[in-house]
């Protein structure tokens, strides 16, 4: 299976196109897909990586988190 790399940049003009950041994990020729970038993280230039660290830290302990799952899976029976 070929990797994929997803790096934003603009279209500088016509033949050129310029990268947010830089691409060390490749050589030689590749192949693009252009498609315009959302405008939600453009607008605010956060990413959903950002927002979620941005957000407070939850208040559940391990054994509550333990406990539903445990139901939650007893209530799957013999499946």
């Amino acid at each position: 299976m070929q990797r994929a790399i997803i790096v934003r940049g603009r279209l500088a003009d016509s033949r050129h196109i310029e990268l947010d950041e830089p691409v060390d994990e490749m050589q030689g020729d590749v192949e693009i897909t252009l498609r315009p970038a959302s405008r939600a993280e453009r607008e605010t230039g956060e990413s959903i990586f950002d927002f979620i660290k941005s957000l407070p830290p939850g208040r559940r302990s391990k054994e509550d988190i333990d406990a539903q799952l445990a139901e939650e899976r007893a209530s799957w029976g013999d499946r």
